[in-house]
């Protein structure tokens, strides 16, 4: 995808992320595997920081278990739904 893409525009408003922040993330979990708990809680807290979202212990272990067993697609929309406030 286009790096400069205005869809980044809308990103880097909405969250506060920078686009070179999120190609930084892509990149280094683009052949990652999601089936290890280690890695994946380095992702959650990866994604979490970059977010500037506290995550407590509890919400993690939740995040980290849905991935590992495949509970939730794959996809940016529906992690980042996992990291909303409730």
């Amino acid at each position: 995808m286009d790096p400069n893409h205005p869809f980044f525009d809308q990103i880097e408003k909405r969250t506060n992320v920078k686009r070179e922040d999120i190609f930084a993330l892509a990149q280094s979990i683009a052949n990652a595997n999601f089936q290890d708990e280690a890695t994946v809680r380095q992702i959650v807290g990866r994604v979490a920081k970059l977010a500037n979202v506290d995550v407590p212990k509890e919400k993690e272990d939740k995040i980290v278990q849905s991935i590992i067993s495949n509970n939730i697609p794959m996809n940016l929309s529906s992690l980042a739904k996992m990291f909303e406030k409730r």
